[in-house]
């Protein structure tokens, strides 16, 4: 069975980096989507050359998003907007996954959530009905991603579209994590505001926490 054609928005930057690593180590076609396709084809031979190969693209963020059947936006909270209404006209009726976390420089271990509650509303609230919009990956150690070494960590994945979010947690398994729908897209609120916790508290450990739940059993 063929696999889906992944667009990484934002995969010149390390969590959209890592993500792209790791998807493509699992033989999932990608394109890299950047504001410029120079600074696309750049992160898209550096990711070929780490694997051996693979089918990856490169493409303006736009481009990218049309071409793709999945595509995952990773981008600081500050591009966020202008980013989602790049790439609006040709995502609709797809799964995105906003990978956003509203850190607000410099006081990024301090929760500073926007008054629309979360980047996950803004992405929600941004791209419309039409698109199957998750939240995820906001707790993920972007470093760890880059690297052979397990990802000791939990995702959470928010939506208010049960199919998009199974969806999520199966590409999260394809990379060796394990995922849980966490529910509604207003609740990538606490997802979010756990980044700015889990910051403070490697700062103070000198590590890279991550999350696990707890108390589920084999399900």
């Amino acid at each position: 069975m063929s696999k889906p054609k992944i667009a990484i928005i934002g995969g010149a930057g390390q969590l959209g980096g890592g993500l792209a690593f790791r998807l493509a180590k699992a033989g999932y076609p990608l394109v890299i989507g950047s504001r410029t396709a120079e600074k696309a084809e750049a992160a898209a031979q550096d990711l070929k050359t780490r694997i051996g190969g693979g089918e990856v693209g490169a493409l303006e963020n736009g481009a990218a998003a049309a071409g793709a059947e999945i595509v995952i936006v990773a981008v600081p909270f500050a591009a966020q907007k202008d980013t989602l209404l790049s790439i609006k006209p040709h995502v609709q009726g797809k799964v995105v996954i906003d990978a956003t976390v509203a850190l607000v420089p410099p006081k990024v271990g301090t929760v500073q959530l926007p008054p629309e509650g979360s980047a996950g509303v803004i992405a929600h609230n941004t791209l419309g009905e039409g698109v199957k919009l998750v939240s995820a990956f906001q707790n993920v150690p972007a470093h760890k991603l880059l690297t052979g070494e397990d990802i000791d960590c939990d995702v959470l994945v928010c939506s208010n579209d049960r199919a998009a979010a199974q969806t999520t947690i199966e590409l999260c398994k394809a990379i060796d994590m394990q995922a849980y729908d966490a529910g509604v897209i207003q609740n990538s609120a606490a997802a979010e505001a756990l980044t700015s916790v889990l910051i403070s508290i490697g700062r103070r450990h000198k590590a890279h926490p991550a999350i696990r739940l707890t108390g589920l059993g084999s399900h």
